[in-house]
């Protein structure tokens, strides 16, 4: 998908009503739409840049909920049992627009669209616009699907506007956005009820329903090992080769199958301290038995097993053979294997009760996830551990033992190489927190040369925060946006973008131009250079005392320039001085 625009119809956090937002102009060109062409959001702190992301999030979380086919009780409305549930006409941002184009498939397509001819398959892009005014349920129309069907109806039913969503909603932030990760947050309790619904009825279950997943450090082993196992090398190849990484050579799985949950007449029955009763045994069900085929699956993976009192310890020894089982057993597709580890790792919520799951999902607090309690090791569901790594150093370590910067390039750059061929939507704020200056001015150039491999369209949008001017500097003009603010508290947010061509720009004329920031120094450095120029004017000291003064700082244009000044005003005084003695 492509974001065309949002308008946000009422005030959300410090983004004022009536904000709006074109990313793209009408006279867009459809070939270029397939060219990796991420947008870069920058700003000073408080500007508003993340506020986007998260008001984006927020809308596509509404969005998903209203058409996901199973939702827990805890979850939707009820006048009696549950006044503050979901509805559909209610939400965190409850008046709002937002258009984009959606890459067309025909497989993918809801009946009866999937009967368009071919001969009308031009253009490949459905434009969407989904509308919500306050009160109201949002309205989801296909504005051009007279060019595809001549009596279809411009606004789409709930069943055929499915397949015009985002295939996932992908949320990252490299510190501890709340507000970002909310929406996300809620959504992974709600994949685990959705699992335990399935269970309490004996019904399949593959993978989550919903579409939104926030990439915390909970998922980044899963991610690393599934791009491992199932990327082609080539692809890996940039982003290893930047790490001094080669690739994994073991990692252990256990899997606790001695965890059980209660029958569906006793899932609400909480006692006083909002924790779940004990029910007897003939009540309980064992929390794994609908994934008894995905664990067959990956014992078949694995270089050895054993199962310990109902705990499974999945040993992999990584070669050719074990990659080869994976790609034939989850069909040659990542996003099949990722999915899996997905569904194992959110059993780890299997402790939060209803009650608290309840108040979580009605809650807007930025602090809810401090109410969720975190599991010991081994209380969890599923875990992974000794993942070592071969360096190319010929030497062996394990992940735990990679530096923040080297976890958060690997997470970030993963994240995006597994859902590189989908058509979704890509919320990265602040992704280079950690990296050095090379990791950033590699951070987008990195990014490219994975997911736009030659013969492949690219059709996800990635919008990503920054205070990188590296990152700016390999963004498109177009595709910066500056974010402006000039105080916190009564000043409206105002968005533009640059009046310079960005794209090639060098470090120091972005850092001027749309931070701000003229000096190339500390404020420290900065400071002691004006006072030798200042002591200097005031005859404090000599011109070869300023200029040693100076020399104690390392080199820069400031430096250059004050010394520069302190010879032309010492020449000056000689100048002054020798017309003075011939009058």
């Amino acid at each position: 998908m492509k974001l065309l625009r949002i308008k946000l119809l009422e005030q959300f956090r410090s983004l004022p009503d009536n904000f709006e937002i074109k990313f793209i102009s009408n006279g867009y060109n459809a070939n270029a739409l397939y060219q990796f062409m991420p947008y870069c959001l920058i700003g000073r702190n408080g500007s508003g840049k993340s506020n986007l992301l998260e008001a984006i999030a927020a809308i596509f979380y509404h969005i998903e909920c209203m058409n996901l086919n199973t939702l827990p009780s805890s979850f939707v409305y009820d006048e009696e049992e549950n006044p503050g549930g979901f509805t559909s006409d209610k939400a965190s941002i409850d008046a709002f627009e937002i258009e984009y184009l959606f890459q067309m498939e025909k497989a993918d397509l809801p009946n009866p669209v999937q009967n368009i001819k071919s001969s009308c398959w031009k253009p490949p892009h459905a434009h969407i616009l989904i509308t919500k005014e306050k009160g109201n349920s949002p309205v989801i129309r296909w504005m051009n699907r007279k060019l595809f069907e001549h009596n279809g109806d411009e606004v789409l039913t709930r069943l055929e506007a499915k397949g015009f969503f985002p295939n996932y909603v992908i949320g990252y932030s490299s510190g501890e956005n709340e507000i970002l990760s909310l929406p996300f947050f809620k959504m992974r309790f709600i994949h685990y009820d959705e699992y335990e619904q399935a269970l309490q009825k004996k019904l399949p279950y593959t993978q989550p329903e919903g579409r939104l997943i926030y990439f915390d450090n909970s998922l980044s082993q899963a991610v690393f090992l599934t791009n491992y196992l199932m990327q082609d090398t080539n692809i890996l190849n940039p982003i290893y080769k930047s790490l001094g990484i080669v690739g994994v050579s073991q990692f252990r799985i256990i899997i606790r199958l001695n965890e059980y949950t209660e029958a569906s007449e006793f899932l609400n029955t909480d006692n006083e301290d909002g924790e779940r009763d004990e029910a007897e045994s003939s009540n309980r069900i064992k929390l794994t038995s609908r994934l008894d085929n995905l664990i067959t699956v990956l014992k078949n993976c694995s270089t050895c097993w054993e199962n310990k009192e109902d705990v499974l310890f999945l040993d992999y020894c990584i070669d050719d053979a074990t990659k080869m089982a994976f790609a034939s057993n989850f069909e040659n597709d990542p996003i099949k294997l990722f999915q899996s580890f997905q569904i194992l790792l959110t059993l780890n919520l299997f402790e939060v009760s209803y009650h608290l799951k309840k108040e979580l999902y009605e809650s807007s607090s930025l602090y809810v996830n401090e109410t969720v309690p975190v599991l010991a090791s081994d209380r969890r569901i599923m875990r992974v551990k000794d993942l070592e790594i071969t360096t190319d150093k010929t030497s062996r370590i394990y992940n735990k033992s990679l530096s923040d910067g080297e976890h958060q390039f690997l997470h970030s750059m993963g994240v995006c190489l597994l859902f590189k061929n989908s058509n979704s939507l890509f919320l990265l704020d602040e992704p280079e927190t950690h990296f050095n200056p090379e990791w950033r001015s590699l951070f987008i150039s990195t990014l490219k040369e994975c997911l736009q491999q030659k013969g492949t369209n690219f059709m996800s949008d990635i919008l990503i925060t920054s205070h990188s001017p590296f990152i700016v500097s390999d963004c498109l003009q177009s595709n910066v946006l500056v974010f402006e603010r000039s105080n916190r508290e009564n000043s409206k947010v105002k968005v533009t973008r640059p009046e310079f061509n960005t794209f090639g720009a060098s470090v120091n004329l972005i850092t001027n131009r749309l931070f701000h920031k003229e000096e190339t120094i500390s404020m420290i450095a900065s400071t002691r250079l004006k006072h030798v120029l200042k002591d200097f004017k005031a005859h404090k000291i000599s011109l070869e005392d300023a200029i040693k003064e100076a020399n104690q700082l390392g080199d820069s244009v400031e430096k250059l320039l004050i010394v520069d000044q302190l010879r032309r005003s010492s020449s000056k005084k000689t100048n002054s001085t020798k017309v003075k003695r011939r009058k």
